[in-house]
């Protein structure tokens, strides 16, 4: 079998550029095609913690992380009349360590992006029409009409995978609903936000606004949480039907939310989808694999699906240059090591979505009471640890392996140990 040397990634979020930097460190010739016409910006705040961290620094990236942080202060929660009725700090409201950081999902691609730009082909606006693997390589036809061959494919495409469908089958049969959706989008700071987050709660329904030190002027993010046990069905690239959606979800309710809903519709950041995860049996067939989100998405509700895909971009590289480009031997020890990790976090995912929203108004008033008494209680920090340890072990969850150095053997297409 001849040892892969290039390779097609579909996706260039944030697992595709990270795996297309590790390959082209190892000496692959990597390609990443994106359907958008130009990097993707938006999206919302993202964590990274633990293995993320020190994968950023390996990378070469930390300190663009660092500046580009959220630098956010805290958080307060609010009732029905705008009154503040308990605030936290950050590392509590996002069970942080010492050296873990926040930053814009955008902001994050663009980073890697600019990693990668100089060494690796970008090709956007364009995506994968279909697939022909014929046990030598991979034959692909892109919707523009071009045809390449290529030694693998990797499918780094998100939760709504075009890659996966077309290898493993329709979205449907992988997808579990968590019971809820969110919506978030850019609009103008009505609470007058500095690197704060306000949360209000309403039955079954969580709204967040917050401003980041990297906001442009005058701008805040609105997050919309809505519990609901049945799917919907729509058109996840039909962003008018989302935002009737999210309209209808919140129509009636008070505080600031007219206000809130009513800016989406100059939104060209709108941002809405289930809450939900995905979960194969095997990540792999042939040679096409799936990283991040397309392969074992863990949904918002984890707070782990950044790190999780950096940690699968290094592992299946590192497995990659390790096995000497072959796939076969890769793809089993790339699963092996993930996957464990991954239903850890998985199983964090399913207990935080249904703490996300609260069915009733008393439990509603519950929480908050727990809220504001919590930094009088003689118990607060063991109650903040217990926290953190428990976000903290499933930003862990998956072994970081020092692969060593690999470089591939340009006339033999071999990879070898350097």
């Amino acid at each position: 079998m001849r040892a892969a040397r290039t390779v097609l990634i579909s996706g260039a979020s944030i697992a595709g550029p990270a795996l297309a930097l590790w390959l082209h460190r190892y000496g692959f010739v990597p390609t990443v095609v994106e359907r958008a016409p130009a990097l993707r910006t938006g999206g919302y705040k993202v964590d990274l913690r633990g293995s993320a961290i020190e994968l950023c620094e390996r990378m070469g990236v930390l300190a663009e992380v660092r500046a580009a942080s959220t630098d956010m202060a805290g958080g307060s929660y609010v009732d029905a009349r705008g009154r503040t009725v308990g605030e936290l700090p950050a590392e509590i409201l996002g069970g942080r360590a010492e050296g873990d950081d926040e930053l814009m999902r955008g902001d994050l691609a663009g980073i890697l992006y600019e990693k990668t730009r100089q060494d690796v082909e970008y090709l956007f606006g364009d995506s994968i029409a279909s697939l022909h693997d014929d046990g030598e390589g991979v034959d692909v036809t892109f919707e523009s009409g071009t045809r390449r061959r290529f030694d693998l494919v990797v499918g780094a495409d998100g939760m709504h995978s075009h890659t996966r469908r077309l290898v493993f089958g329709e979205e449907s049969r992988f997808r579990e609903h968590l019971g809820a959706y969110v919506s978030i989008f850019t609009a103008p700071n009505r609470l007058d936000l500095d690197r704060w987050e306000t949360y209000h709660a309403r039955p079954d329904k969580l709204i967040c606004v917050y401003s980041t030190s990297g906001e442009a002027a005058g701008t805040a993010k609105n997050l919309f949480v809505f519990a609901t046990p049945a799917e919907l069905a729509y058109d996840h690239r039909d962003t008018a039907a989302q935002k009737r959606l999210l309209a209808d979800a919140f129509a009636g309710d008070d505080w600031e939310i007219p206000r809130l809903i009513a800016d989406a519709a100059d939104a060209d950041d709108f941002y809405f989808d289930a809450i939900a995860t995905i979960h194969l049996d095997r990540w792999s067939q042939g040679r096409v694999v799936l990283l991040g989100d397309a392969a074992h998405c863990t949904s918002p509700a984890s707070g782990q699906g950044t790190g999780l895909a950096l940690t699968g971009a290094y592992v299946l590289a590192g497995e990659l240059a390790a096995a000497g480009g072959d796939h076969v031997v890769a793809f089993t020890a790339y699963e092996t090591l993930m996957r464990p990790g991954v239903e850890l976090n998985r199983r964090l995912a399913h207990k935080m979505a249904k703490q996300m929203t609260v069915p009733s108004r008393w439990k509603i008033a519950l929480r908050l009471f727990l809220l504001r008494t919590l930094p009088k209680t003689p118990w607060k920090n063991l109650i903040a640890r217990a926290i953190r340890e428990e976000i903290q072990g499933a930003a862990r969850a998956v072994p970081v392996k020092e692969y060593g150095g690999y470089e591939v053997g340009r006339a033999s297409g071999a990879v070898q140990g350097v």
